[in-house]
């Protein structure tokens, strides 16, 4: 038996190294560029090497080791990928509405890693995106963390294994429009999502509780006690508690935003991240002290009464009051275009180069937990990196060549015009789209919960 044991065990053990090694890393050398470093200032006339996927070495005249490929950059301009904090890149479904609370449901679990979606974010220059559950619950999914490996043979190789957990929280109109309007429970109203917000974090409380006793008594000699019955709702629940899991919550009201900040605040939670956050400008100060910061649109709103008081200047607003703000897509079109939306900040907000760049790398890295090991060009990190020709701020710039981890997936010059690696039977080649306003990704596979509803009061008012 042991033998078997031992012999599952090694095989085990061979598999993971398996798994572990088809991760592609890439070796190139990149001569002669301005580097936008982002943490360290502009570098001119620069180079930058990689080695096995990581940045080994950044400076002037660097020689490439043998093997090495070589590109000359002179005139180009080097920078960080860019990283969208806000994104449904590569889900086919988005939202499990079936509760408010769905906490044990996981994106990371249907990510399609050959979504051609994938490949024309690379071709912007984005090789980091964060893939969130939808906003129709007032706790939703676990979103996942994925690196561009486009076309990776194994889907677990499109996760960043290495990101921490994130999970994906509502406020406002959509839990309350999916739950209350169209399923008639709890919450119905603004107050109510906070009250299910209360009421999931005291059950989960309850819940730790129990398998502590459970855990203090069973290790007393000749201990009977039996286990508390497995709730992975609440063990995430007990997660984002204990600080393993960072909130990212869709919000857009300033009196919502200041509300879940006092939730968190009550519960001793501080991984927290507000999404969309239009009214953040009304309580930067307070998002600044008692969060990670916001991850806000550069200039998109009024697309429903909530999100109608908005300004061009929230970036740089947040910014100002020292709050870690980021510029997201949350649309598979706009996240081709970060760098353009960045450049908006510095037309509303006077950002510099540094801080407009910030809002689309580091920024956004620090708010997924990720800042360690990308979002700037500094000896050490993955080597994700984008090529532009012209400045990445400058409205005629385009992306020449896209890196992840040092293998590039993308090329302006060399790749095919069509790049699918396999055709879905459900997606058409360009996609038709009907624009019922922003959320209609957001609050995908929801519709069906409320139409009925609405149609029946229409019929009956």
């Amino acid at each position: 038996m042991k033998k078997v044991n031992y012999f599952l065990a090694a095989l085990l053990g061979l598999s993971i190294q398996f798994a572990s090694a088809q991760v592609k890393k890439g070796s190139v050398l990149i001569k002669n560029a301005t580097v936008l470093t982002v943490t360290n200032g502009t570098l001119e006339n620069s180079d930058v090497l990689v080695q096995d996927g990581i940045i080994k070495k950044v400076g002037q005249n660097l020689s490439a080791p043998s093997g090495v490929q070589t590109i000359d950059a002179t005139g180009k301009y080097v920078m960080p990928g860019i990283i969208d904090a806000h994104s449904h890149l590569g889900l086919d479904v988005v939202n499990e509405a079936s509760s408010p609370i769905v906490a044990e449901v996981r994106m990371k679990d249907v990510v399609n890693p050959y979504s051609i979606g994938i490949y024309r974010a690379l071709a912007g220059g984005v090789t980091i995106s964060h893939a969130m559950h939808g906003s129709a619950n007032v706790i939703g999914g676990q979103n996942a963390t994925l690196k561009h490996r486009y076309g990776s043979t194994d889907p677990a190789e499109i996760i960043m294994q290495d990101a921490p957990r994130t999970i994906k929280f509502a406020l406002g109109e959509n839990p309350t429009r999916v739950h209350g309007r169209g399923n008639g429970i709890q919450p119905r109203t603004r107050m109510g999502v906070e009250a299910v917000l209360r009421n999931g974090f005291n059950e989960a409380i309850q819940y730790k509780k129990a398998w502590g006793e459970y855990t203090t008594a069973s290790s007393q000699k000749n201990s009977t006690a039996l286990p508390p019955v497995h709730n992975e709702r609440l063990q995430v629940l007990s997660d984002i508690i204990d600080g393993k899991i960072i909130i990212h919550c869709h919000s857009y009201r300033a009196d919502e935003i200041y509300m879940l900040i006092n939730v968190a605040r009550d519960f001793g939670i501080t991984k927290l991240v507000f999404q969309h956050t239009n009214e953040g400008f009304k309580v930067a100060p307070e998002i600044a002290e008692y969060t990670m910061g916001a991850s806000v649109f550069a200039d998109w709103w009024a697309y429903k009464m909530e999100v109608y008081y908005s300004t061009a200047y929230n970036a740089a607003i947040l910014t100002a009051n020292g709050a870690i703000t980021s510029i997201n897509s949350d649309d598979a079109e706009l996240i081709r275009h970060l760098y353009h939306e960045a450049a908006k900040t510095q037309r509303y907000g006077g950002m510099t180069d540094d801080q407009a760049l910030s809002m689309i790398t580091i920024n956004p890295a620090k708010q997924l937990g990720i800042a360690d090991k990308v979002g700037s060009i500094e000896e050490g990190k993955q080597a994700d990196l984008v090529i532009f020709e012209g400045h990445p701020l400058s409205s005629y710039t385009v992306p020449q060549m896209t890196f992840v981890d040092g293998v590039k997936y993308f090329d302006i010059k060399e790749d095919a015009n069509d790049q699918r690696l396999r055709v879905s039977a459900t997606e058409m080649v360009e996609p038709i789209m009907i624009f019922e306003g922003h959320d209609s990704r957001c609050m995908q596979d929801t519709e069906s919960l409320f139409e009925t509803t609405e149609a029946l009061f229409n019929l009956n008012h």
